[in-house]
Order: structure tokens, then sequence, then C-alpha cells
């Protein structure tokens, strides 16, 4: 019964067992991915492990592939033939698939992005969940994911925001006219010496930097750990905010002043114009 042929010279049986040797493969991927990634766990960061995972799966799928080929007798050469042709015609049906497909090489292989890495792509902001072969998952701080295809990931300007060790961060202060700059700058040196996260090198910057409508601007930059950067940012402002108080510089807000008629100092008061009068 299983000699019944189905389509050429292929057999049942010969169906069953290319089968059958599909289902071992992506078995025994499975299998070596989990042995991998427990066997390297504290040997490798998990972006390396990740990639070394990738690329022996595939390389199992791949021997299944054509192991199951070769058993219902197609040959390699007849496949290369007609590869050769569906290559053709794909070429044209699927030039985005195969985009994706060489990107995503070239992403593992160059490794201008890992996973866990934090990074900015046409204006998406995230951090790195996955490379796959042909599209990358990014889970963005609102707890979207996101995929994209790795040709757009390949050719786009990224920014990592964790590829240096240390990264920097600004505020912008603004104190009133009649508070003491100098004093301020002071202040904020002092409380940027007692942050043990704060970095001595590359050294902090605190100056002003501009004279605005209602306030004189102290700019404040400061570097610190990648891992501590966002912790430090949100921690500093306020801490900077209460110290410049406690010594009575006050941070400054758009004012303005109003002059009344009856209050010029040669008390005159500007006629009144009658807009609906007829000449």
């Amino acid at each position: 019964m299983l000699d019944i042929t189905l389509w050429g010279n292929i057999t049942l049986l010969q169906l069953i067992i290319a089968a059958v040797i599909l289902i071992l493969s992506f078995v025994i991927s499975k299998i070596l991915s989990l042995y991998v990634r427990r066997t390297l766990k504290n040997k490798a960061t998990k972006d390396s492990r990740e990639i070394i995972v990738k690329i022996l799966s595939y390389f199992v799928l791949l021997i299944g592939i054509i192991w199951s080929l070769s058993v219902v007798g197609l040959k390699l050469s007849g496949l290369l033939v007609a590869g050769g042709i569906a290559g053709i015609v794909l070429g044209f049906a699927s030039q985005s698939i195969v985009g994706n497909l060489v990107s995503g090489l070239f992403l593992i292989l160059e490794r201008p992005i890992r996973i866990g890495n934090t990074i900015n792509i046409n204006d998406i902001t995230g951090i790195v969940e996955d490379i796959k072969i042909i599209s990358t998952t990014i889970r963005t701080f609102e707890g979207y994911q996101i995929r994209i295809p790795n040709e757009m990931l390949f050719t786009a300007n990224i920014s990592n925001y964790v590829a240096n060790v240390v990264r920097r961060f600004e505020y912008d202060i603004g104190i009133r006219y009649d508070d003491d700059a100098d004093q301020a700058i002071t202040i904020i040196n002092d409380q940027i010496e007692k942050e043990p996260f704060a970095l001595k090198n590359p050294e902090p910057l605190v100056w002003v930097n501009k004279l605005g409508d209602s306030a004189v601007n102290v700019n404040v930059k400061i570097w610190a750990p990648v891992s501590e950067w966002w912790t430090l940012k949100t921690k500093m402002l306020w801490r900077l905010k209460k110290a410049l108080e406690e010594q009575g510089i006050e941070i400054a807000f758009p004012q303005q002043v109003l002059w009344f008629g009856d209050q010029r100092k040669d008390n005159d008061v500007l006629p009144l114009i009658n807009l609906n009068k007829k000449n």
C-alpha cells in the first residue's frame, strides 16, 4: 500500500519518510537551540548566543530539507537548474523578501545593533527584542511590539543609545535676572559633585548660555553610565530645583508688565479713536 505512486516516480512511502525527516530536523533544531542557550548562558552575551542559535538552526533545517528532497528522488543538480529559473521569477515577485533576507544576514554579521539595545529608527524608539533573518522586533516604551523589515533597518539612520558605555544629558534652567548666576552655578556644581553616578571624566559643564526675555538661562551638561542615565536624569533635575530654591534662587517663568494710561509718567491719556465715525 505504501508503494503507491502518487506523482511521477514519488511513492507514498517516500513522502512519509521525507515528512518524518523534516519533522525530525525541526525537533533537532529546537533541542539544539535549547542546549546551546543553556550551555552558553554564563559564557556569552545574549546577543552572541542568539546568533549562534540561529546559524545552527538554519543549518540543521537546510540539511533536513536537502535530505528529504533526495529521498523523494529530486537531484541537487536538477534543483539548481529549477532554482535558477524559479529565482528569476521570484526575483521580480519578491524583491523585498530577498532584500530583507540579505539585510538580515548583514545585520547578524555586522551587528550595528544587538538584542537589548535601545535604539531610534524613523521616529520609533524602543528596545531590540529579537533580530531574525527577515525582520527585527522592537518593543517601545509604551508597550507596543513593532516588526521592522531588515531592509529598512539596514538602510535607515539608526541612533543606538547604548552603543557607548556613557551617555550625556542636559538641562536648561532659567533663573530670575535678580538672582546671582554665579551662585546658581556653584550650587549646581556642588549637587553634581555629591552624585556618585555623575562622571568626573568627561567632566560636567555648567554655564550661562542665553539671556532670555524672562530669565537667565543656565545650561547643565552631565555624563553618566548608560545603565544609570535615565534614573540620574529624572532624579537630578528635581534635586537641582530644590537646592536652588533653598538658597533663595527661584526658577523664572514668563512675565509681562502692563502699563495703563493713567500710570504713565506724564499722566497723559492717549485719545480714543472712534473707528465707526464716518467722514
